[in-house]
């Protein structure tokens, strides 16, 4: 825990610093939400054939997904989620005068959620 999955459009590719965003997002997660750093987990998703609404082209999409044990409050989700679209803004840079739609959301993790570390 925390569980960060990214899906982003394959025209973001070479405009997304995904380390350096990964990074940051694992610093606020622990400063805002009191996660461990060694905790943070975060994995990145390249989706295709980005469309809004009715159109195909100029357009680029990226969401941010964190799921969180139980226990935090909507405000505290609240400031993850704007702290996640603050780091968008920054390590984001949509090519070719596309428009980039971002967005983010923090959940609660199932109370089935399990895990285990080993080799």
């Amino acid at each position: 825990m925390p569980q960060i999955t990214v899906d982003y459009s394959d025209n973001l590719a070479d405009g997304f610093d995904r380390p350096a965003f990964a990074r940051d997002l694992h610093s606020a997660v622990v400063d805002i939400a009191a996660a461990k750093p060694p905790a943070c987990k975060t994995r990145f998703r390249r989706t295709e054939d980005p469309v809004v609404g009715p159109d195909t082209e100029g357009h680029a999409l990226v969401h941010v997904h964190i799921a969180l044990l139980a226990g935090r409050t909507d405000e505290t989700k609240a400031r993850l989620t704007e702290a996640a679209l603050d780091l968008l803004r920054q390590h984001v840079k949509a090519a070719d005068g596309r428009t980039l739609h971002a967005s983010a959301e923090v959940r609660d993790l199932d109370p089935s959620y399990r895990k285990f570390e080993g080799e």
